[in-house]
């Protein structure tokens, strides 16, 4: 395949002259800059009339490729390895009681919509997810990132995010095999844990130890290759073994996070993420059929209200079951109840990219991204708002109670 030089600069050039702009009426309109992107991308896309301003796709598909890498990259270095032992067993039981009841709900609802296998289960991953990024934003905005609950959010939303790239991992696994064996999910199942395993022991012993050694020479430009490389090399192995290249380049954040120059080399790799960031989600925008948006509005709607009904009560009972009171449970419960977010579009392509899902997948999922980012501002201001008030009138209605009893 010959690619033309001038072709691509032509392209890149669309891509970030549109997203740009895209990116400003967000900010605007006090609206997250991934909507931005998106819409950047129906406008530059195939599907949008009267024709594409895009002329080579498979390039911006490598860069959508290399954007995932990043921007799980940057992800992982928030979670250094003492940091995931400090969450503790009740927020490891609140994300795994959310995470598969979410995601069974969902595949249940799928599988009786007549949905094919894959479809359903990418669905029912993809509306598993939590945007921990959008959620912490708007807490930090309230002013109500060290209560009880935002801290429960937090450590839940860490978990989370691993459960969600594992299980991706080993759906992309199964589904490049065409089987669904107990064999194979167990091979699968086996191949995700080993290489995670493999990681931590290994890299944690050894990655640490020589992004220290670059960081001494206080020579910024060769610690940037360093831990590109790093980041790089683990999504390749993760691709070779047969996983997400996600899920490699998750958890190689999390070795360089152990390093004692994590702060800088997040500074570095930052830029990098954002500038591949935006063309990956510009990708998703432009991949998505957007004829068939009208057609997925009342779908997406059904699951977005499955997914919060299910994230809701999940976190809720086990919130409860772990020794939380009411309005703490209740507060982490509007919280997570958001589903959608950079990940949910990750699991989504990652079901295209192994070519297993109908084509209505990505526009599904993207629809229901825009949505929930949305109305998440909302449901967490209103529901905390809720706790709040419903708290102080039941104070209210004690106090009344004891003094007319006196």
């Amino acid at each position: 395949m010959v690619i033309e030089i001038g072709a691509i600069l032509q392209d890149f050039t669309i891509i970030m002259i549109v997203a740009s702009i895209m990116a400003m009426i967000s900010y605007k309109l006090k609206q997250p800059m991934v909507i931005g992107y998106i819409i950047a991308g129906m406008i530059i896309g195939p599907y949008t009339p009267p024709f594409s301003l895009i002329s080579n796709f498979d390039v911006l598909n490598l860069f959508a490729e290399i954007g995932v890498i990043l921007l799980l990259f940057v992800v992982g270095m928030e979670f250094p390895i003492e940091k995931l032992r400090r969450i503790g067993k009740k927020a490891l039981v609140i994300a795994f009681s959310e995470a598969l009841g979410t995601f069974t709900a969902g595949y249940l609802v799928c599988q009786a919509a007549n949905y094919s296998l894959a479809d359903s289960l990418f669905l029912a991953l993809a509306i598993s997810v939590t945007s921990t990024v959008i959620v912490m934003r708007i807490l930090d905005e309230l002013g109500m990132i060290k209560e009880e609950a935002s801290v429960i959010i937090l450590g839940v939303a860490v978990i989370e995010d691993i459960i969600i790239i594992s299980m991706l991992a080993v759906l992309q696994s199964v589904s490049s095999t065409g089987q669904l064996s107990s064999i194979e999910l167990i091979i699968s199942i086996g191949s995700v844990l080993a290489f995670i395993g493999g990681v931590l022991f290994i890299g944690s012993k050894t990655v640490p130890k020589l992004v220290n050694l670059i960081g001494k020479a206080n020579q910024h430009d060769v610690l940037v290759v360093a831990i590109l490389g790093v980041a790089f090399g683990l999504s390749y192995l993760a691709y070779e073994i047969g996983i997400s290249v996600a899920t490699g380049a998750f958890f190689a954040g999390v070795l360089i996070a152990e390093s004692k120059v994590h702060s800088v080399t997040r500074v570095l790799a930052t830029p990098l993420k954002d500038m591949f960031g935006a063309i990956f989600f510009v990708s998703i925008g432009a991949l998505m059929d957007i004829t068939k948006i009208p057609s997925l509005i009342l779908p997406a709607l059904l699951l977005i209200g499955i997914s919060i009904g299910a994230k809701f009560f999940t976190v809720y009972l086990s919130a409860r079951s772990q020794g939380y009171n009411t309005k703490a449970s209740l507060k982490a419960a509007f919280g997570l109840s958001s589903s959608g977010g950079e990940l949910a579009l990750v699991v989504a392509k990652g079901g295209a990219d192994v070519g297993t899902t109908s084509s209505f997948v990505l526009p599904m999922v993207g629809t229901m991204t825009i949505i929930t980012t949305f109305i998440t501002p909302y449901l967490i201001k209103m529901g905390w708002k809720l706790v709040d008030n419903s708290d102080g009138m039941g104070r209210k209605f004690s106090l009344g109670f004891r003094r007319n009893k006196k």
